[in-house]
């Protein structure tokens, strides 16, 4: 015979549950569904991903946002951003619809992508919620994206989703409509017929865009807005919805315990809004068949951006560069293709003013260690360091007297960076004054763009004509490597002959 108290458990015996393991005990992890290809964030992600998934889609995401921001500093039209972001979309943050599918909401591969889409979101908003500053830009962009998307989208999918929201439109009655059919005829431009359209009322805040143009009736806080004008309001309502949750994140930041390996991600994001960094590749810079060797560098600089350039100008002035302008222009070296063996030959032959002996004690070795032949740790695979990105030279600290590494635009006043550009042939007023004007909003990376698209204006025409480049090809430069490359390449294609 059990006795009865046989399934007690004894009290000392009792686990002890940590509240906050208490408190998450039945996790409701699950596959949230994707019905729709827009989507307004509002439900926050909670199935697992890998940290390198974290990591690479927070990164694409980014690399659009920050396209984006470059088309509008750089006053792009609506039709340029469209064809310039296009295919960036395709390439790292598909989206598509329903209808491209045959099994529609179902298909996996619109799972993966609204997945991703999804949680990259949220990632950013993370990493952006920081500051007031990250706070508007990130949500500027992002409704941006949204607004893009929003236009693209298939107007039968469209009507579903905005089916689907809880939003506070109030539809306007017959019998009210005709009390206010002349006010609403008179301060809605274009309006045919007032009983032709929808109407729906609104707290004015919800549409500043209207209500800037003067085109809606505004009656005791509400206006009064057609069905035409959809998006506009869809546009104002995601906007909203996201400078909330962003202000709730940013209060919510200093309380959460985060996992130590996603801290290092978040901050490294965050610096990167400016310009998208990547992880570099071999080929960002490489042009294969190209000749790069240590006699053929004084000719190549032509093509190098104005940090490089200047780094070239001062070594052959002065036989000599500083420890600084010497790593950060030897691994631009080192990423364009140049050899280790030709990279010695290089600096020694600058290095005019040393004996073999001085030059081999002094500076051989520091050559070898970038290269990755010698030293351990970051260098024990062989590979050296990485060539500095626009990010990390903006991000260094001020060169001092006498050194020259750095980026000319952050580190120059103003009138000397602009001699310095007239130096190297740019004497477009309208270039220059751009110049002054992306340096004074701190939008270095833009500065450089602006003065790359002015000097290969006629090489990137050539090439858009042609088809030979996409827009893809010509997103903004974010690496002195790329810009090597891509002015190398612009110019081999001006100079070779036209098909028959």
């Amino acid at each position: 015979m059990i006795r009865q108290d046989a399934h007690r458990i004894d009290p000392k015996r009792r686990a002890v549950i940590d509240h906050k393991k208490r408190q998450f005990a039945a996790p409701a992890y699950k596959q949230q569904d994707y019905p729709f290809r827009l989507n307004l964030y509002e439900t926050p992600p909670t199935a697992e991903i890998t940290l390198e998934q974290f990591e690479q889609w927070a990164i694409d995401r980014l690399k659009i946002l920050a396209e984006i921001e470059a088309c509008s500093y750089r006053n792009k039209t609506p039709a340029e951003t469209a064809a310039q972001i296009t295919p960036l979309l395709q390439k790292f943050l598909p989206l598509s619809s329903n209808t491209s599918s045959p099994n529609g909401a179902a298909d996996q591969r619109l799972k993966n992508e609204r997945q991703k889409d999804h949680y990259s979101h949220f990632i950013l908003r993370l990493a952006f919620s920081a500051t007031e500053d990250l706070r508007r830009r990130f949500a500027r962009a992002e409704t941006m994206l949204f607004r893009f998307r929003f236009q693209q989208d298939d107007s039968k999918e469209r009507r579903a989703f905005i089916d689907g929201l809880s939003l506070d439109w109030e539809p306007v009655g017959e019998e009210e409509k005709n009390e206010v059919a002349e006010s609403l005829a008179g301060a809605t431009p274009g309006l045919r017929r007032v009983d032709e359209e929808t109407w729906y009322k609104v707290d004015w805040e919800k549409v500043p865009e209207l209500v800037e143009r003067r085109s809606v009736f505004l009656k005791k806080g509400k206006a009064y807005v057609p069905g035409r004008e959809q998006l506009s309001m869809i546009i104002a309502e995601f906007t909203a919805r996201l400078e909330r949750a962003l202000d709730l994140t940013s209060r919510a930041l200093p309380r959460l315990d985060e996992d130590d390996r996603l801290t290092p991600i978040l901050n490294h994001l965050s610096k990167n809004f400016g310009s998208a960094e990547s992880v570099y590749s071999e080929s960002e810079g490489y042009v294969d068949g190209a000749p790069i060797t240590a006699a053929s560098i004084d000719q190549l600089s032509q093509h190098f951006p104005l940090c490089m350039r200047s780094l070239h100008t001062n070594l052959r002035k002065n036989n000599h560069l500083k420890h600084f302008g010497r790593l950060q222009y030897t691994l631009f070296l080192k990423g364009i293709g140049l050899s280790l063996e030709e990279c010695i030959l290089f600096w020694r032959q600058s290095f005019k003013g040393f004996t073999d002996d001085e030059f081999n004690s002094r500076y051989k070795y520091n050559i070898r260690h970038a290269y990755g032949d010698v030293g351990g740790d970051v260098n024990r695979r062989g590979r050296g360091y990485p060539p500095y990105s626009c990010q990390k030279i903006l991000g260094d600290s001020n060169p001092g007297v006498g050194q020259s590494h750095g980026c000319p635009y952050r580190h120059y006043s103003v009138d000397n960076l602009v001699g310095l550009l007239q130096s190297t042939g740019v004497h477009d007023k309208e270039v220059l004054r751009g110049v002054r004007e992306d340096v004074g909003k701190t939008r270095y990376h833009i500065a450089c763009n602006r003065v790359f698209e002015w000097a290969h204006k006629n090489e990137i025409k050539k090439v858009k004509e042609d088809g030979t480049w996409s827009a893809a090809d010509l997103d903004t430069i974010v690496h002195p490597n790329t810009y090597f490359k891509r002015s190398y390449l612009l110019k081999q294609l001006a100079q070779a002959p036209r098909d028959a």
